[in-house]
């Protein structure tokens, strides 16, 4: 049975975007700065169709994550930063011809849409009958591989709440944020406790890993 996954770069007060995100600034002002450690990477470079790149530790847990992903779901915001009708000429996201998912993404949206398909095997299915749904086709979808919580953050903490994740994954950057969209504000279910399993520290990020404890994660 796959496992449900959340695994995002985060500020150390609690950022995953800077402020005033939009369709032109999808990470917000100086959000960037939270993915800067993953650009050089080998295995973060040959998901965009790239060559070379670091082979480090950071590198190796970034590729141990690709290689445990047989889907992805994410939220319409994290798609176009919008969410009302999809228009005449609906926007296709933020990652070109070739998005670095390559296999199948399911999007939560309010709005109907053909599914859209793009190069290297990339599929974006629209989903308008809930969390839970999308993910239900996400681990059918993922056979016997990991099904990634890829963002934003309103899904992220509808699956937690829900008892829906199994494991959070937190690229954790030296950074002050100030300002921006949070990652765990205003959980509505609470506490919900977590046992760390991993801890990896590099100059550039601090890799963490928990499980959720599921006899706590729905009380």
């Amino acid at each position: 049975m796959s496992a449900v996954f959340v695994d995002m770069s985060m500020s150390l007060d609690g950022f995953i975007t800077g402020p005033n995100d939009s369709r032109e600034n999808p990470l917000g002002e100086g959000g960037e700065r939270l993915h800067e450690w993953v650009f050089d990477l080998a295995s973060w470079r040959e998901q965009q169709g790239l060559d070379g790149g670091k082979t480090n530790r950071d590198d190796e847990i970034v590729a141990e994550s690709i290689e445990r992903i047989g889907a992805h779901v994410m939220g319409r915001r994290m798609f176009d930063n919008d969410g009302g009708p999809w228009g005449d000429e609906p926007f296709e996201g933020y990652w070109g011809e070739t998005p670095p998912f390559h296999g199948p993404v399911f999007v939560l949206t309010h709005h109907a849409r053909e599914p859209l398909e793009m190069d290297g095997g990339t599929t974006f299915h629209f989903v308008t009958d809930g969390t839970e749904a999308a993910l239900e086709r996400a681990e059918a979808a993922a056979g016997d591989r990991d099904v990634r919580i890829s963002g934003g953050a309103d899904v992220v903490r509808q699956c937690i709440e829900a008892g829906l994740v199994d494991e959070i994954q937190l690229q954790l950057v030296p950074v002050l944020l100030g300002d921006g969209i949070r990652l765990f504000e205003h959980l509505a279910d609470g506490p919900i406790e977590l046992e760390r399993t991993r801890v990896v520290e590099s100059p550039d990020v601090t890799h963490l890993r928990f499980r959720v404890k599921t006899d706590t994660a729905n009380e």
